[in-house]
């Protein structure tokens, strides 16, 4: 389906998505306000930027418009344990087996590491309460595997799990980053990383979006380690993009609806709202088909049917989000608006600056 609904998409190489970031533009830690970030605008009409600050979205969000925040919730999802050799190794749970994914669960997929050593039959010990066992091998180098405690699995992993934080942060959770790794909002628990456009959000910031007629949405899409694993081929046609699972209200489609109809704009907030949203979009732009798993990879030459809005993040290079941004706001403009971003020294990735297409 993902496919079918591309139209007729722009012969444009993974290459295409590549550029340098210099190392010390990564954010390894949030900004010490969340709304304090950068904010820098893209207009697709004319290409203009402009450089605001995240507290200054209400400039940029009219009243009558519609904000879709996205409140899935990371789990404590990382696992670091012990074979019964003394050996290190660790667990990052992905979803349920069966069910979805934020449900509870004894049994997993999974990756392992070492993979060439946690193999069927061997076991991982967490904690005295807590103890992974490798059941076989899943899709992609993954592992099924059972969780065995007498506390119940959420509780074993409040008590035992970290947060699991994306690798090029190069440095272990800390406390702090349970309460800044989520968003204000973040409620149904099941993502393994977060929708980072929302985390620059606070209260405060979003009842004063409210005060202004600002009208707000909510869903639901669990983010997967697929998401924000680059793609390896040079047609990016040729990449697999892992299913994800989302959940619209019916009073977020309805939402969206009115907006529209009375001539104002929905706003998704990160490209795990766009997705849903696009997922869930019949060819007229309603939102029909209001839960399931999608796999739909968006990239430059697809034709967007429920997004007017995009407030997202800076992304990784060759990877699939910057190739839907990419499709949002024009291959080049977005590529030049990322030059200006470096040049202007904004910071980059999760813990990062945003950015508004408009």
């Amino acid at each position: 389906r993902a496919l079918a609904e591309m139209g007729e998409p722009l012969a444009l190489p993974t290459s295409a998505f590549e550029y340098d970031l210099p190392a010390d533009r990564i954010a390894r830690y949030p900004a010490e306000k969340r709304d304090g970030s950068r904010l820098l605008v893209l207009d697709r009409a004319n290409a203009s930027l402009r450089h605001l600050r995240f507290s200054d979205l209400a400039e940029l969000v009219r009243p009558g418009d519609a904000l879709i925040l996205n409140e899935t919730r990371v789990r404590a999802a990382r696992l670091v344990g012990r074979k019964p050799t003394g050996a290190p190794g660790e667990v990052l749970l992905l979803r349920p087996a069966r069910g979805e994914p934020g449900e509870s669960a004894e049994l997993w997929e999974a990756l392992v590491r070492p993979g060439s050593k946690l193999k069927p039959g061997r076991t991982l010990e967490i904690a005295d309460d807590l103890t992974v066992e490798i059941m076989e091998g899943a899709g992609d180098g993954g592992r099924l595997v059972r969780l065995r405690s007498p506390l119940g699995t959420d509780e074993a992993l409040r008590r035992h799990g970290r947060v699991p934080l994306p690798p090029y942060l190069e440095r272990e959770a800390e406390p702090a980053d349970r309460e800044r790794y989520q968003t204000v909002y973040a409620r149904a628990l099941g993502s393994v990383a977060a929708p980072t456009a929302g985390l620059h959000f606070t209260r405060t910031l979003l009842d004063r979006l409210r005060e202004r007629g600002v009208r707000i949405g909510r869903l639901t899409l669990h983010v997967g380690v697929g998401t924000f694993r680059p793609v390896d081929t040079d047609d990016p046609a040729l990449h697999a993009l892992h299913a994800e699972w989302y959940d619209i209200p019916p009073a977020t489609a309805a939402l969206a609806e009115d907006v529209r109809a009375r001539g104002g704009s929905v706003w998704a907030v990160g490209t795990t709202g766009v997705r849903a949203l696009e997922a869930a979009a019949d060819d007229s732009g309603r939102l029909t088909r209001l839960s399931g798993w999608t796999d739909l990879f968006i990239r430059p030459g697809y034709a967007f049917r429920a997004v007017d809005r995009l407030l997202t993040n800076f992304h990784l290079p060759r990877s699939t989000l910057l190739m839907l941004v990419a499709a949002f706001g024009g291959h080049e403009p977005v590529m030049n608006a990322y030059r200006e971003a470096i040049a202007r020294d904004y910071r980059f990735y999760s813990y990062g600056d945003a950015m508004a297409v408009l």
